[in-house]
């Protein structure tokens, strides 16, 4: 289930392959369901009335604003279809790979930012690893559904591919090598991006050809891994756009 009425108008708004549209008894009518009840109807996907109740038990402190959308399990790509895809674009590929994040609202913030600053793909481990479950929809704002994520057998095994194809592997890491202010985001890139607790796998960081990260003004250590994903894929379409 997708809960909330911005994720459940963006997937709709998306096209994401969904089978209902359930809306609470009561609930108050905005922009935003009135939108969803209407291009649900425009693709016959069911719409379904239901006690405010039946959507409690799907939420915690009721975040459904009273609608929430079915979804099939999502599907996910191969990582080499990432890379067919930014050829088949003519762009230099600007790819997410992450490595130990678990928080499925971390995974979900990447896949908005990187569909965002345009980004090719997002890559997870075929385990330990969050996956692209209702709450990793709810979080990325139905760009889980136009950007495509592909799970990796062998993260590390991945990244050495990709190398071999002419992508630059780089790690963020708050005790990188190389300062955000210095890098050169343009050309085909993949982001390796680690999480606040165990960073970068030392297999993953030996795999890269840097590691990058944010200069702050404050005494904060560190940041949250999704943000630091945000602030480095804007930095590159910053760049990228100069070029």
């Amino acid at each position: 289930m997708v809960l909330g009425r911005n994720p459940v108008v963006e997937c709709l708004r998306a096209g994401v392959p969904a089978t209902a549209l359930y809306v609470a008894v009561g609930a108050d009518s905005d922009d935003r369901l009135k939108e969803s009840v209407q291009r649900a109807a425009d693709t016959g996907i069911s719409i379904l009335e239901v006690p405010r109740t039946d959507l409690d038990r799907l939420s915690a402190n009721g975040l459904h604003q009273g609608l929430a959308l079915q979804v099939p399990p999502y599907r996910y790509a191969h990582p080499d279809d990432l890379v067919a895809a930014a050829r088949a674009a003519g762009d230099d590929a600007l790819l997410v790979a992450l490595d130990n994040i678990s928080d499925p609202r971390n995974l979900g913030a990447v896949i908005r930012s990187t569909a965002a600053f345009g980004g090719h793909g997002v890559v997870i481990p075929q385990r330990r690893s969050a996956s692209v479950s209702a709450v990793a929809w709810r979080t990325s704002a139905g760009a889980a559904a136009r950007l495509p994520v592909a799970r990796a057998t062998n993260l590390t095994r991945t990244l050495k591919d990709w190398a071999a194809n002419g992508i630059r592997i780089v790690g963020l890491d708050a005790e990188g090598d190389t300062s955000l202010d210095d890098f050169d985001g343009v050309g085909p890139l993949a982001v390796v991006v680690g999480s606040e607790g165990k960073g970068l796998s030392r297999l993953v960081r030996e795999s890269c050809d840097s590691i990058v990260s944010v200069p702050m003004a404050g005494p904060v250590e560190s940041l949250n891994a999704s943000v630091a994903a945000g602030v480095v894929l804007a930095e590159i379409a910053r760049q990228r756009r100069q070029v």
